[in-house]
């Protein structure tokens, strides 16, 4: 019996949010408009997204001893995950700078903080949180290997979904244990090493000769690709009025997992977060924008 449908090994950030009506130049000073800080990093975004849903969620992070760490532990607490896994100090809590301009563009620039000392170590103190876990989800803004020392300590039957983001050549073993692979047509080219001609069912066979057990391939407002070596299946996408983007691919990864958790099958369970992610997307902002189960049902 597991105490968790759904464990999140990943990052924890606020988000500085700053409106400009351009961005500096070099050397540049230019005034914006009050400052508004958002919880988030994938790893947080991921766990909230899933506990909205109804997913009994952990979350195994690090956030510095500071009034951003306070934040998104309590943000976490708030949405039901269990932040018995969430360790505190080492380095102030990570924190991305955005500036965004009239049109929506933004820059952004991240500063780890305590996710880059999410350690080997504290995977490796952490057995007992991976054992109660149903599925086990990752991103890669933590040390990737973090990332590897959670794959080889994943434990007999547990699932494992990675969404490498942000992209970076991956070692074969985290490839192998990856049920699914998550990625966008950016993603899926850095993975795989080089160009991807053709259409999507061709990215992915391309993806799965690379030792991922399956794949899922995000394709925005056309829905999603699904493959396992055996069938393709495409999901669509659920039309509504788009708002906010923020966050929405992190709330199609926690949903998949978690449904995945549940017994749904890969193509059943794309289909699902396709729906939490386009109702995510009608609100503003990440965190608070996920959406409840029951919300996802009235969709």
């Amino acid at each position: 019996m597991y105490d968790y449908d759904l464990l999140v090994v990943g990052s924890a950030n606020a988000d500085l949010v700053i409106g400009v009506e351009r961005r500096p130049a070099a050397g540049e000073t230019v005034l914006g408009s009050d400052l508004v800080v958002h919880p988030g990093g994938k790893g947080a975004n991921q766990a909230v997204a899933a506990a909205r849903l109804g997913a009994r969620t952990a979350l195994l992070a690090r956030v510095g001893d500071d009034a951003h760490g306070r934040l998104l532990l309590g943000t976490q607490r708030a949405a039901g995950v269990d932040t018995a896994g969430v360790l505190v100090g080492g380095a102030p809590t990570g924190v991305a700078l955005i500036t965004v301009d009239p049109s929506g563009d933004n820059s952004i620039v991240v500063s780890p903080g305590a996710n880059a000392r999410l350690t080997p170590e504290d995977v490796r103190a952490a057995d007992a949180l991976l054992r109660a876990s149903r599925v086990v989800s990752a991103q890669l803004e933590i040390p990737l290997e973090t990332v590897e020392e959670v794959v080889l300590n994943l434990p007999s039957g547990t699932r494992f979904v990675l969404n490498p983001s942000p992209p970076r050549p991956l070692p074969a073993a985290v490839l192998a244990a990856c049920d699914p692979l998550i990625v966008n047509e950016h993603e899926a080219r850095v993975i795989a090493g080089r160009a991807l001609d053709g259409s999507p069912e061709d990215w992915a066979a391309a993806l799965l000769t690379l030792g991922p057990r399956s794949v899922v391939v995000t394709l925005g407002a056309q829905g999603a690709l699904v493959a396992d070596g055996e069938a393709v299946t495409r999901v669509p996408s659920v039309k509504v009025d788009a708002v906010d983007t923020t966050g929405a691919g992190d709330a199609f990864t926690a949903a998949l997992a978690w449904r995945l958790g549940a017994g749904s099958s890969l193509p059943d369970a794309a289909a699902y977060a396709a729906r939490v992610g386009a109702a995510a997307v009608t609100r503003a902002g990440a965190q608070e924008s996920f959406p409840s189960a029951e919300e996802v049902a009235a969709l």
